[in-house]
């Protein structure tokens, strides 16, 4: 019951918490490039400190790297805020949880996004052929979270109770010329949750990313910034469905395409939220 209902509350949470609490990616312009207390310029300091306008730094177990925007530098640091720290644990503990059929908090949370889903209809079962018209392979859905466990569930009756016009018209197919054969709704939101899950590379030691960076900044934001992150990725791949007229056997080349797309917002001058990108514009 605690993890259906977590999920079903998320829609309210996230609006409740739109506060700065520390920062790793520091968007506001600085004209030099410096790290702790003394100024420098670009050239000076230590080059364990700072890199600047390259992505050279990665993997260098650097505290701080400067990159150029606009004309200015701006700087992300590596080290984490509390709030930034507790948060980044809490998500990667989510991406952690196997999908068990067996526990009946997760029996819930499926029951959960069945009614969501189709609020009319009664569920005749855990185990029953009603579960493919949602998109779900076979009779038993337990069996599609294999590669993103529980969150992927959860993210899914994040994105049903948060835009339940855009689930429904997603679900429904009810916008464009679509495929004779089609991408399975549920398995797709499956797969998106793994594809943002590397994307966000999230559960290594190290950053490696800038996106990973500037994730972190929007999650110190709002805790549900990986559950919004999800319901964007999802229109953006219905959208280049349909834009590149993709049947099933484009699926994977859809899924590249839309990390591409979401990489590419949300390291734009103005993002500072997952509200602030463009493509949030097609969630209603």
């Amino acid at each position: 019951m605690e993890a259906a209902a977590a999920a079903a509350s998320a829609a309210e949470a996230h609006h409740q918490h739109h506060h700065l609490h520390g920062c790793l990616a520091v968007r506001a312009p600085v004209p030099r490039c410096s790290h702790g207390g003394g100024a420098g310029t670009l050239g000076g300091g230590s080059s364990d400190e700072a890199s600047c306008g390259s992505p050279r730094w990665i993997g260098k177990s650097l505290s701080c790297v400067c990159i150029k925007r606009k004309g200015a530098y701006e700087r992300i640091c590596m080290n984490l805020t509390p709030v930034q720290e507790e948060r980044l644990q809490r998500l990667r503990h989510r991406m952690k949880v196997y999908f068990d059929p067996s526990r009946r908090d997760h029996q819930e949370a499926l029951k959960a996004l069945w009614h969501a889903t189709y609020p009319d209809q009664e569920l005749q079962g855990l185990i029953s052929e009603q579960w493919k018209d949602m998109g779900w392979q076979g009779r038993d859905p337990s069996t599609d979270f294999r590669g993103a466990g529980f969150i992927s569930l959860e993210n899914l009756l994040f994105f049903a109770k948060t835009f339940s016009a855009s689930f429904q018209r997603l679900l429904k197919k009810q916008c464009g010329n679509r495929a004779t054969w089609e991408y399975p709704f549920a398995v797709a939101g499956v797969n998106i949750t793994f594809m943002i899950m590397q994307m966000l590379d999230l559960q290594s030691t190290k950053p490696r990313t800038f996106v990973r960076a500037v994730f972190i900044q929007m999650l110190s934001e709002d805790e549900w910034a990986f559950d919004l992150l999800y319901c964007v990725a999802f229109v953006v791949m219905d959208k280049q469905w349909l834009d590149k007229n993709a049947s099933y056997m484009d699926f994977n080349e859809i899924l590249k395409s839309t990390r591409a797309q979401l990489e590419r917002e949300l390291l734009l001058d103005d993002v500072m939220r997952i509200e602030d990108m463009p493509s949030y514009s097609l969630l209603c």
